[in-house]
């Protein structure tokens, strides 16, 4: 007689952001019969909002470095004897700008270890997170069949991770390859742009960015990109016969580029003019990258840390106006992501970036006490 027992997850870096996210998922919807998160950090230190308290419950998390093979077998054995069905790779270095051996250490030698003892266990489905900045980047949307050329030092890592993974004899490999990933309580692309908004407003000055308006930023919110996470690996696993790898890429069906952002930026910062440099500063910072940056952080870091001194909030928080160079470069960020739609039938609910979604996300922060 065939079981319908639930699927048993391992997530790795389970309190990161696309981490907490999925678990969260996972647990609202009485996905899983047992869900475990390992993560280098304690959930003390992640900065959790209270609605994870559940999902990232002390009970089902497991502090440990996955990278390490020694770590292995206390993280992959359960007490019943039996394998994890899906495995989710979320964890990695996902700062930008780091130098090379910081990713090849934690991010290209996590995914390797741990691909390597999900073949061996036969694991299911193994869900490798990976970034949509592997293709040769182009304003037209990349498919996922479109030429490869990483145009930062995480994506190329990420890009060298999933080729090495293919090669993992047994391995069932399904590749998610994500647009810039937003929602409550993100820290990253979206996050900078709206604390550098902040700094704009205060000080009364025009925020213009770099390059044009159509340079291309797609989107994907966070609560789509764990459903589509979950999605994948139940598609992966319903044919037996589904060749490995599966490749996807995760992104909403908004387009989103710079002139989006510095079009909704003004309706959640009244008061705000948004611009664009023209070519000559463009074609400048172009040459002289490395000062550019300077300067912009220059600019924004200290009237930032005298908001949030204004606001009294002394603790420090995941936010800042710090732009990376890596986040700074004339490079489309474009996918089209109709296949995974096509072949599993997944639906997104966060469907652009819209002042709505903008407007949430600060309230995220003001809920957290992180906004000044």
């Amino acid at each position: 007689m065939a079981t319908t027992e639930k699927p048993a997850v391992l997530i790795i870096g389970g309190l990161g952001y696309t981490g907490r996210f999925l678990a969260k998922y996972l647990h609202d919807n009485n996905l899983t019969s047992e869900t475990r998160l390992v993560d280098k950090h304690l959930p003390e230190l992640a900065w959790l909002a209270p609605e994870f308290k559940e999902a990232c419950s002390r009970d089902k998390f497991m502090q440990a470095d996955a990278s390490r093979e020694q770590s292995l077998q206390r993280i992959f054995d359960r007490e019943n004897g039996k394998e994890f069905d899906y495995v989710f790779n979320c964890g990695g270095e996902t700062r930008y700008s780091q130098e090379e051996e910081v990713y090849k250490m934690r991010s290209y030698g996590l995914s390797m270890v741990l691909g390597k003892e999900a073949a061996r266990r036969k694991v299911k489905c193994f869900i490798e997170s990976s970034t949509g900045m592997v293709y040769k980047p182009d304003e037209v949307p990349r498919k996922e069949t479109d030429k490869l050329k990483p145009w930062s030092k995480l994506a190329k890592w990420k890009l060298t991770a999933e080729e090495d993974l293919a090669k993992i004899e047994g391995l069932n490999l399904l590749v998610m390859r994500m647009a810039h990933v937003y929602g409550a309580y993100t820290s990253k692309f979206l996050g900078t742009c709206l604390c550098m908004a902040r700094v704009y407003q205060d000080l009364d000055k025009e925020m213009k960015f770099l390059w044009k308006d159509d340079l291309r930023q797609n989107t994907v919110h966070v609560e789509d990109v764990a459903r589509a996470f979950w999605t994948g690996a139940e598609w992966f696993v319903k044919d037996p016969a589904r060749k490995s790898p599966q490749i996807f890429n995760i992104v909403d069906h908004g387009n989103t580029s710079q002139g989006t952002i510095a079009n909704l930026i003004p309706a959640s910062f009244p008061g705000i003019k948004t611009g664009f440099h023209g070519t000559i500063i463009s074609t400048f910072a172009r040459l002289n990258m490395d000062s550019v940056v300077e300067d912009v952080n220059d600019e924004t870091l200290d009237p930032w840390a005298d908001l949030q001194k204004a606001a009294g909030i002394e603790r420090t928080t995941p936010l800042s106006p710090f732009m990376e160079k890596e986040l700074l470069r004339d490079t489309d960020l474009s996918l089209d992501g109709s296949l995974f739609e096509k072949e599993t039938g997944f639906e997104y609910e966060h469907k652009q970036l819209t002042t709505q979604e903008i407007d949430n996300v600060i309230a995220s922060y003001k809920a957290m006490g992180w906004w000044p």
